[in-house]
Order: C-alpha cells, then structure tokens, then sequence
C-alpha cells in the first residue's frame, strides 16, 4: 500500500446538534506515505479516485486509489532550470487530462494513459489560473475547453494526445474573451437543460462573478473551430459583483460534487449542484438552476444565492486561549453536498450551506505550515487537504443528518419529510407541518398530515370539530385509520364506524343542499353541489371498499338505515360480499329486475336456494334462465320453489317454467336424482291440461335407458289420481304388469292401447299373450253386441294364438251362425289338416321302431376276428391271456381289469364309485340274478366306450406325453 490513515481530527464537541453526539459529520485523516519523497509538494489535484501530486523537483505522482501500491512517477521533459517550477495542476474530472503549468509560463499536458508530458507550444507564456472543462467528459480528448490565465484572457482549445514527433497536441487555440476585473480565477461549463446547443459558463475573478448562457457555433468537424467566440461576442453576462468594491484578496470558484443518486427527489433543489465564489468578503454560494427561463437565468442565480461573510467563522486562538484580534482571509473553498468547507489560519471549517451554521472548526496544520490545496472529488464524493508534506482525507459521515431540522424551521415541511429519518424525525416534522397548516386555515392539508403524526387523536379531532371542518376531519380519520397495525382491532373499528356516520352526514347534507336550493330558486344551477355529492359518494366506496374488514356489519347497516341511505347501504352490502342481504332489500320491495341483476353475478348456491321460491313466483322465466347457467346447482334444492310455482297452474304446460328446468337437468345434466324425476312427473300429471304427450314423451325418453331413474310406484301412483290412463298403462307395462295394463285400458274402452299392450309379452310368455288378447276380445264382444261377430273374428287374424273355438264362450246364447260360418269351416279345415298330419307322424314312428328292433337283432350276431399274439391296448400282454374287451368299431382290445382301472381313473367321482361298489360286490362272490345284474351293469360301464377312441381319449388331451416316472431318453431323436 501507497497510503494509509492514522491521525485522525475530530470536532471537540462531536456532532454539534446532530442526533448522536457521538459522532460527527466531518472527521480529518492523515494519510501516511508508504513511500519516501525527496521534497516539498507545490501543487495537487484529485479526481475519480486518483491523486497528481507534484514535488518541487519537478517530479509528478499519479496515484490510482483502487491500486495505490502502483504510482506512475513522470518527469518534466526539461529540467526546472529550463522551464520553471511547478506552480499549478489542472485535472478534469474524469481524471484522463491533467494540465501543468510551471512558473517560466510554460504548459504541459499530460494524458492518463501516457507518462510523457507534452509541451503546449500554443499556449507558452500563458499564466493558466483555471480550467473549464468540457461538460462531456470526453476521455480521447478534451475537445472545446476554456482556459482563465492571469491577464485577464479566456482562451479556448481542443488538446488532443498525438504520439507523432511533428504534430501538435492542441489543434486550435483562440482568446475568446477578456476580462478588466483582473485575473480569470474560476471556469465552469455547463450544458442548459440537456440541449447540446446550449452552455453556461461561470466565470470568477478577485472583483466579480459573471454569468454566461446561451448557444455555441456548431462546426462541421470537430476540433476544427472555435464555438465560444461568438457565444462571448453575443452573450451579455449577469455579473455580481463585490459588496465592498474591492478586487483584492483569494478568489476561486468551487462547485459541488455530482448529486447522490439516493438523494430525495423534491422540488427544494436537493439533486442540484451548488456554486461557490470566494472574495476577499466571503463566500457566495448558491444553486446552479438549470429549470429557468434562459434569458432571466442568470438573474435568478444570483438573488436566490447568499453571502456567507469571513466574519461568520470566529478567529484563531492563541497559544493562551484568546482569539486573534486580526482575521485572516479565507484560503480555500470546496464543496460538499450541504456545507462550505473553508481553509483559513490552518484551520478546516465546515459550515452548513442552508444555515450557514458552523459545524466543524478544528486546527489540522501547525502554526506556520501553510495548504497546497483543499480540493473535492466530484465523481467520488471524497475531499482532501494537501500541505506542502502531508496528505489529508476529510471524511464526510451522514452529512444530511441535520437538513430536516433546518428545513423544518424554515417551513419547507415537504423537504423536511423527505430528509427526516426515523419515525421520530418525521412525526416530529408531520406534527409542526399540521400547526402550520391549522394557522393558515388549509384544513384539509393538515388532515393529511396529522393523520401521519402522533399527536393526540382526541386533540386533533377536537380542532376539526370546533372549527366545524368536518371534511378535514374525515381526511384525518381516513388517514389516522390507514396508520393502525391490523391488531388494533378495536381502534379500528370504531374509527371506521365514526366514518361511516361521517360520510352519512355529507351526502344527506350535500342532498338537502341541492333540494333547498332547487325549490327556494329556479334555474338555480346546482352542478357544483351535485359533483361533489358524485365526489364524496366514490370516497365513499373506496372507504368501504378498502377498510370494509374493519367494519361491524350490524352496526354499519344501523348507522346508514338510520339516514336513510339506500344506495350507500347497497353499496357497502355489495362491497362486503352480503349478497344476501342486498337481494332481501330489493325482493323486499318487489323490484324484481334489480333482484335479478345481483342474482346474475353470484355464484354461491345458497343464495339460489334461499331466494328461488319467491323469484320463481314473480319471475320464473328469467330465473330459471339463470338457474339453466349454473350447472353446479343442486336441483334436488330447488324443488320446493318449483313444486310452489306449480300449484298455482295458471301457466300451460308448454309454458311451465318448473317443467322446463327439471327437463334441462334431466336432458342437459343427464341428473339421476329420483327426486327431480318424481318431481317431473308429478308437474306433467297434475297439469289441467288433458293432454298426456309431455308425460309420454318423457316416460317414453326414460324407457330407453332401463332402469328408469323414477319411482315407477309414485308416478303409478300419482297417473292413477290424476286419471293419466295412457302414462298409466306405460308404468303398468314397464313394471311387467300387462294384464293389469289391459284391464285399466279396458276398463277406459281404450280398445286400441289394450291391444298395442297385449303383444309386449312377446313368445316368451304365449299364455299370457292368449290371455290377454281373450280379455281384449271379450270387451270387444259385451262392448258391440250382436254386431261384434265380425269385430271379434278380425281379432282371430291379429293373434295367431287365438282360435274360433276361444271366442265361441263369449258370443250370446242365440247367434245366427252365418255371421261366423267361414271361419268355423276353416277352423274344421283346419283340425282335418291337423289330423291327417298327425296320423302320418303315427306311421313314420311305427316304421323307425321297427327299424331299431331290426338293428339290435344285428347287434347281436355281431364279431370280431383276433389274431394270435395280438396284444392289449394297456398293458401290451397277449389279449388271450385273461378276460377281454373288444370294441368292433375301431377294433382295440383291452384286458377286463386293465380297462376297468383306466376308467376308474378317468371318471368322475359317482362312476367311479359305482365301478368300486360292483367290483367288491361281485368279489364277495355273489350268485344267482344279482351277480347276473351287477356284471351287466359293471360291463356297460367299464365297456360303455373305446378308450382310445371316445370321449375318454379327448379329456386326456391335457396329460403329457411324458409323465416323471418315464425315462426321458426315450424321446431322444
């Protein structure tokens, strides 16, 4: 490391009326040199974070702070004998340009990237005493700067780095202007208002400050001409000159950093930069507006700005204690944010630019020693003390601490707002903003502010009330109500239950205002009392809209019935959600469109439940059009409303809204609720109307997806009451009751639908279809008398069943048979036909018998050749060995027991137990018919089949070919 602090210098008092007395805002380091330097410094500058020190050999330091431990070391390119000593430094702000000037008038400029200085041949015999530079901040180049010399002259260049031995580094220069004051102590440029066009320049000197605005020359190629020449020619500057006259003494011209991106932005001139012009007098500072007229600019600088005298900073004190009876000059100035830092007798004074009050005055060089420079760091806000040895930082700390207090005492409550920290400060500022306010009668300001403040609640409200301003006070509760935490529930509360009852007030008020006014003069024009009526009436909403949780509603709907405040009370109820309540009030007074309007937007189905059966009654189309738009209903819930509205029967079916929704929740929703559909059904059997097609329809539509989703008994039930015969004898058919379908259809004389029934048993059950059509025919028959013959005898061709026979009981005692003579003679015809074809299948079943007789006696002589050796189809052992089977079919032969015990194993588990009981019967030795019986019957079943060839062999299609106990290897390809 280059540089480190140790010393430090702080004020003996602390801060000096700041909140921590602890601390104060401006402490002094001394910077130590990790290095050794061979003699005096005579000249620095600091600027973005870099540090040019020259020495008086003629040697130059750059320091980059960032990396302080690297230190550029520059020669002169002459020796001082040659050119001179160094007597001033000039560095832009960017810290890319440095100018030297030594005191044989000779000027050298030095780039940041380079370590050779290069002489400024133009500019040779020119006492350089300040630099403005260019507000751009160009880094290649300087572009348009302007140079104060100590002649008087104002000079402008363009110096630009050029490595090329023949090549000048400044491309121009020109005297632009020329001042009689004396030396040209300060420069400053500045672009108006962001037009590029535009410049302002600042110009000290010992006598006067001047101020310069307008435009510059534009040219074609830059650097290739001058652009102040004629801005100095047509500019007439604003000059403030000394208060005494005099053009002796220091002067210089020092302007405050870059505003602090974090600052508050406010219309105080906060984010402004300030200017300070040292004189023999003082220092005259002020902020440099940007935000006025061009041509009154300069005017208005200088009246806004103030004179901070030398008289403002006490003197030295001796050795003894005692101040100084002669004061010294101030010696140097820089600038901060808010304070004035002043060099004078080796002492650092700092002094608030707002009250000109002295925070900071402490000695920092011994008695003799004498300051290179008090410089600022524009970019980044550091500031330094340079003596001809020694290096100080002055290190600024919570600078803005104080800029509350004093704006406050200046009535400036806004700024003060903004720059208080803490909830301390800023009530402390709410609270003297609102006394303000009270004394000036601006009421509702002072609303707004104290409702931030921690005065107390009943004083402030009090004030609002005796002055009868009861707007303010609505403002400061609305505002008051907006500051308690959530927890304070009861506070909250009743704040919020007092606006209520405030803003009632207003607006039965402001009504009673514009009816009295409307009645006691005609034409009266009453508009403006109406906009404010339409005014407080959203205040009002947002109030209920924003705070309605802390809100009692019992009691919020007291206090607006208790005004009479339709609207507003439908306006809280509706803020809140109570939707319920809002309906009751309009069903309440039959005002069923807004009714229905509020029932639109809800989507809770308690509130269709609670309010279905009164709006069904009044309004039941456009209900149930809503209803029909929400699917997520629960229609069971709704069946009192329609049931109500159905009983009264006024509207026809066609028209019935009740039947319409049940038939779009059974239709559209596909709902299966027994309920809804009894509910259907009852609506359709209890209409006046005769018709019964909505019924059937509906009947008709549920028989298609069995089961049906009513109860078939209820609606019997219910179609039986209401005298539904055709929906009845549907029910009766569906419940597989078709003879009592019939009879009721009989029992009505609907001949027709009886009929249409009695073919719905189908083949299934012929009976009951005969029975069925008998009952039909009997009707028929009583129905028409003697005329019926041939009624009755159509019905013989529409039922095969039917016979002549069947309907002959039914006819009357004394008949004419001619009426039926062909049918009985087909019916005769036919039995002829019936009898004949009976005796035919008599015959064919006497020549089959005979025929079977005949086989079994060819069964009987029936043989089979066996040839010697052959063998049993199980065991392989001679067939003649033992006992045998032989099957002439297919011709296998099988030993007696080894046939016997392969069926034993592949029967079930009854022929195999009779085999098992035959067998130890006839070993127990048996004789006589019995053994006769049982060998028989044991032959037919072990012999019933061939074992290889009958149904025996297919059951063994699931053994394998090779079971565990057979050698495998036989398999073997």
């Amino acid at each position: 490391m280059a540089l480190s602090t140790n010393d430090r210098f702080a004020a003996a008092g602390g801060a000096q009326d700041g909140d921590d007395s602890s601390l104060s805002i401006f402490t002094v380091e001394r910077v130590q040199l990790q290095f050794s330097i061979s003699s005096e410094f005579v000249a620095a500058q600091v600027a973005n974070n870099v540090i040019v020190l020259a020495l008086a050999t003629g040697r130059i330091l750059r320091i980059d702070l960032d990396s302080p431990a690297d230190i550029d070391d520059i020669d002169l390119p002459k020796k001082p004998s040659e050119v001179g000593l160094i007597c001033r430094m000039f560095l832009d702000p960017s810290a890319s340009h440095l100018v030297i000037s030594t005191t044989l008038g000779e000027n050298f400029y030095l780039h940041t990237q380079s370590r050779q200085p290069k002489a400024l041949s133009k500019l040779k015999g020119v006492g350089i005493e300040c630099v403005g530079w260019n507000p751009s901040m160009p880094t290649a180049s300087t572009r348009e700067i302007l140079i104060g010399s100590a002649d008087g002259n104002v000079y402008e260049t363009y110096i630009e780095q050029s490595n090329e031995f023949y090549r000048r580094e400044e491309k121009y220069m020109r005297n632009v202007y020329r001042t009689a004051a004396g030396p040209v102590t300060g420069l400053w440029v500045d672009v108006v208002d962001g037009r590029s066009d535009m410049r302002r320049v600042l110009l000290a000197t010992q006598a006067n400050l001047q101020h310069f605005v307008g435009k510059i020359a534009r040219q074609g190629q830059e650097g290739s001409g001058s652009i102040f020449s004629k801005f100095f020619e047509t500019e007439t500057p604003t000059t403030q000159e000394r208060i005494d006259g005099s053009a002796e003494g220091p002067s210089m011209l020092a302007v405050s950093p870059e505003p602090d991106e974090a600052a508050p932005a406010g219309d105080d001139g906060a984010t402004e930069r300030s200017f300070a012009w040292l004189s023999g007098q003082g220092v005259f500072h002020g902020k440099l507006q940007g935000s006025s007229q061009v041509s009154s600019m300069g005017s208005n600088l200088f009246e806004s700005s103030n004179l901070f005298v030398r008289s403002n900073i006490p003197n030295s004190e001796t050795a003894g204690g005692r101040r100084r009876v002669t004061r010294e000059p101030i010696e140097s100035i820089a600038l901060t944010q808010w304070h004035i830092l002043s060099f004078v007798e080796g002492r650092l004074v700092a002094a608030n630019r707002l009250d000109e009050r002295i925070v900071y005055d402490q000695v920092i060089l011994e008695k003799g020693a004498t300051a290179v420079a008090l410089l600022a760091d524009h970019r980044k806000n550091t500031f330094w003390l340079f003596s001809k040895t020694e290096i100080f930082e002055i290190v600024v700390t919570d600078e803005d601490r104080d800029v509350w207090k004093i704006m406050l005492k200046d009535q400036k409550f806004d700024a003060a707002s903004r720059y208080a920290k803490g909830p301390a400060q800023k009530d402390a500022v709410a609270t003297a903003s609102g006394d303000y306010l009270i004394k000036k009668n601006q009421f509702l300001e002072a609303a707004s502010v104290f409702g931030k403040s921690s005065k107390p609640f009943e004083q402030v409200a009090l004030t609002f009330i005796d002055y009868g301003e009861h707007d303010a006070l609505r403002r400061y509760l609305t505002t008051k109500l907006s500051t308690y935490k959530k927890s304070f529930l009861m506070q909250r509360t009743m704040i919020a239950s007092w606006l209520v009852e405030i803003f009632m007030t207003k607006l039965n008020t402001l009504d009673d205002t514009i009816t009295t006014k409307a009645e006691l003069v005609e034409n009266t024009n009453t508009s403006d009392s109406k906009n404010e009526l339409a005014t407080v009436r959203s205040e009002f909403r947002d109030f209920v809209s924003k705070f309605k949780g802390d809100l009692d509603p019992q009691t919020t709907y007291e206090i607006i019935s208790s005004h009479g405040r339709e609207q507003e009370l439908l306006t809280y109820a509706t803020t809140i959600n109570d939707y319920s309540y809002v309906l009751s009030y309009w069903v309440q007074r039959e005002r069923w469109a807004e009714a229905l309007d509020v029932l639109k937007k809800q989507t809770e189905p308690k509130i269709f439940y609670e309010y279905s059966s009164v709006l069904m009654s009044h309004v039941p189309t456009e209900l149930v059009d809503i209803l029909m738009r929400h699917p997520d209903l629960n229609p069971r819930n709704l069946i009192p409303a329609l049931l109500n509205y159905s009983q009264d029967g006024s509207a026809p079916l066609a028209q019935n809204q009740a039947a319409r929704y049940l038939l779009f929740c059974v239709n559209q929703l596909t709902t299966t609720d027994a309920a809804v559909h009894n509910t259907l059904i009852s609506i359709y059997a209890s209409s006046p109307s005769d018709s019964e097609a909505a019924l059937m329809s509906y009947l008709t539509s549920q028989a298609t997806h069995p089961p049906p989703s009513y109860d078939a008994d209820f609606a019997l039930r219910l179609c039986i009451q209401h005298n539904r015969v055709q929906s009845c004898v549907h029910i009766y058919s569906l419940m597989g009751q078709y003879a009592s379908a019939v009879a009721l259809a009989l029992k009505h004389d609907d001949i027709a639908l009886a009929t249409e029934v009695a073919d719905r048993p189908g083949d299934s059950n012929p009976a009951l279809r005969k029975k069925l059509w008998l009952a039909i025919a009997k009707k028929v028959i009583q129905k028409e008398g003697t005329g019926s013959i041939k009624t009755a005898i159509e019905y013989l061709k529409r039922c095969d069943l039917l016979r002549i026979e069947d309907l002959i009981p039914f006819f009357p005692d004394f008949v004419v048979i001619d009426d039926f003579k062909d049918e009985i003679c087909a019916a005769l015809e036919k039995y002829s036909r019936d009898i004949d074809n009976l005796k035919t299948e008599m015959d064919e079943s006497a020549a089959t018998a005979e025929s079977i007789k005949e086989d079994i006696k060819q069964l009987d002589m029936r043989y089979v050749l066996i040839e010697p050796g052959e063998g049993c189809r199980v065991c392989t052992l001679p067939l003649l060995s033992r006992q045998f089977f032989v099957f002439p079919s297919c011709q296998h032969g099988f030993h007696t027991d080894c046939l016997g015990k392969k069926v034993v194993e592949g029967s079930g588990l009854t022929t195999r137990g009779r085999i098992r009981e035959l067998q130890a019967s006839i070993g127990r030795g048996i004789s006589g018919p019995r053994r006769d019986r049982e060998v028989k019957e044991l032959d037919g079943l072990v012999g019933k089949e061939c074992i290889l060839c009958g149904d025996f062999a297919i059951k063994l299609i699931e053994e394998p070919f090779i079971h565990d106990s057979d050698n495998k290897n036989e398999w073997a390809v």
